[in-house]
């Protein structure tokens, strides 16, 4: 069997077979991701981690052309990926509070959801969006790590910069988000260190 990083460069050179070899070797750590991002959002979601990879997947078979520099650059651009499908979901949930496409729901579901702590990916992203404007890298590092769950050596890899340079970059950027997101709180995450 082909490696993660052949069968890559193979996709990336109009491969569709080599599409449909990768896939299996890598839905696993893709559902992984995707259970670490929605461990994050309220019980009783719409979105469960296997729609959360097919919707990525979908979305990536449209990058076909994409020239993979290997496993983490693919997982990096998986990342950025499931960071679009959530925060689309959440403005959705958000437009139906509005009104928009408005669902009924007992009293006692609602009393539930409101009692959970959630995870506000909007807010998260507006800080990451106003981050970008003032250091680009730094953001990209908090998708590689936080979004794409690659290691400190992997996002070095990605990005081409030095492992040091991506643990002080990491460590600035969660503070920044710390600050800017005003301090830790239930619907407020600040991206936590995975320790590796």
């Amino acid at each position: 069997m082909s490696s993660v990083t052949d069968l890559l460069a193979r996709w990336s050179s109009g491969d569709q077979e080599a599409f449909a070899e990768l896939v299996p070797l890598v839905y696993n750590e893709l559902r992984q991701l995707a259970r670490h991002h929605l461990s994050h959002e309220r019980p009783g979601g719409t979105l469960q981690a296997t729609a959360l990879v097919h919707e990525a997947y979908l979305r990536l078979v449209d990058q076909d052309r994409t020239g993979w520099n290997g496993r983490a650059h693919f997982f990096g651009a998986a990342a950025q990926v499931m960071r679009r499908v959530l925060v689309d979901r959440a403005r959705e949930r958000n437009a139906q509070k509005r009104g928009d496409g408005v669902i009924l729901e007992p009293l006692h579901a609602a009393q539930e959801a409101a009692s959970e702590p959630s995870w506000d990916v909007l807010a998260l992203e507006d800080a990451l969006n106003d981050l970008a404007k003032i250091d680009p890298d730094r953001v990209r590092i908090v998708e590689l790590r936080y979004f794409g769950g690659l290691t400190v050596r992997e996002t070095a890899e990605v990005m081409g910069i030095s492992e040091p340079t991506v643990k002080r970059d990491w460590a600035l950027a969660r503070a920044w988000l710390f600050r800017r997101l005003g301090g830790v709180s239930a619907d407020k995450p600040i991206p936590p260190d995975p320790d590796r």
